[in-house]
């Protein structure tokens, strides 16, 4: 019996939220019936972090990407995905990645093949001159767009003149509430420390509210080249908050911070679907998040899951986070609340939606660059 073929495109599986959504994608795409699942890294790094089922076939370009030679290195790239995917002969593409899905757009113009595209990131984002005119551009010519979220949706649809645009949240995993672990006076929040996380904003509420016997752990590692761990390392000294503030780094346990904390924080300013606050709910923990553009409102109903705070109102932030770490029958009503909700996002169901999208669609729709 002929298979069905997706090709799933991406930079890379390291640790992201991105990442974990397509592991999650490719992981319940294999283990349906008929379903054949080919995975292509293009990155510079091209590594994984995630576990992903045996059965899924990983394709990587041959040569190390030289970034003192960007461009060539960057057309080589384009030319890889090119015969790569050519080589396949796919059912149907889907491709994550904002800027990179133009690469995949370019490198498939003119193929008969079904070209799915979704951006992962706060749907408003301002783009260089150059990358703006090429989403214009490239973008109408995909078969389909996925949006996270109904504001994504509006955003893109004012962007771009396309009429297959579908929302479709991410995939959230199942966390357990962890046998026989006992919580521990734990604020936690996790992400990748980054500038637009603002864990520094974090780190200063707390010391200020320096509650007794509680801890803040920080879980995520520096990326994108922006070393903020020695930052915010030292503004944890400056603070004298060494004693009750952790940065615990780049973790492959995360569970196990969920398991054990009371509440879990999120100060980040970009998003477009925040993967950790719906695992921290589907561990049953109340959140506290600023109320960027898109993501944590679709996740979060205020004063019933957690609390939505305006952007950097760090007053509101502390008022609403000492709440939480004083009440513990108001913690454990969120948390009870968080974790029924959370189940509209479960992974079989996300990732059924984005199979019947991007099979059911490329049936009739049109090719990339038609």
């Amino acid at each position: 019996m002929t298979k069905i073929k997706i090709c799933l495109v991406i930079p890379s599986l390291h640790p992201g939220g991105m990442e974990r959504v397509m592991t999650e994608l490719a992981n319940y795409f294999v283990i349906q019936p008929n379903i054949d699942v080919n995975l292509i890294l293009y990155g510079r790094e091209r590594s994984v972090f995630y576990s992903i089922n045996e059965n899924i076939k990983i394709y990587r370009p041959s040569f190390t990407f030289n970034n003192q030679r960007r461009l060539w290195n960057t057309i080589k790239t384009l030319f890889f995905l090119r015969q790569q995917i050519r080589s396949l002969h796919p059912n149907t593409v889907l491709s994550f990645g904002e800027v990179w899905n133009n690469m995949v757009l370019m490198a498939c113009w003119g193929l008969p093949y079904p070209i799915f595209v979704s951006d992962r990131c706060q749907p408003d984002k301002q783009w260089s001159f150059l990358q703006r005119n090429l989403r214009s551009l490239l973008y109408p010519k995909a078969t389909g767009i996925i949006a996270q979220t109904d504001k994504a949706k509006d955003i893109y649809g004012a962007i771009f003149p396309h009429n297959n645009i579908q929302v479709i949240g991410n995939p959230i995993r199942n966390i357990d509430k962890g046998t026989g672990v006992v919580k521990e006076n734990i604020v936690l929040s996790v992400g990748r420390l980054i500038s637009t996380k603002h864990h520094h904003e974090l780190i200063r509420i707390f010391a200020r509210i320096n509650p007794a016997n509680w801890k803040l752990i920080i879980v995520g590692g520096d990326a994108l080249k922006q070393q903020n761990s020695l930052l915010l390392q030292a503004l944890i000294q400056e603070l004298d908050m060494t004693e009750k503030i952790e940065l615990a780094g780049q973790r492959a346990d995360v569970d196990d911070f969920y398991h054990k904390s009371q509440i879990f924080a999120f100060t980040s300013s970009s998003e477009g679907f925040p993967n950790v606050i719906g695992e921290a709910m589907s561990a049953g923990l109340p959140v506290i998040a600023y109320d960027c553009v898109a993501g944590p409102s679709d996740l979060i109903d205020h004063q019933e899951t957690g609390f939505l705070v305006p952007l950097h109102d760090t007053q509101s932030f502390q008022k609403h986070l000492e709440q939480l770490i004083l009440d513990s029958n108001l913690r454990s009503k969120m948390g009870i609340q968080g974790r029924e909700k959370i189940k509209n996002f479960a992974v079989p169901q996300v990732a059924k939606a984005f199979k019947n999208f991007i099979l059911n669609e490329s049936a009739t729709g049109q090719f990339c660059g038609q």
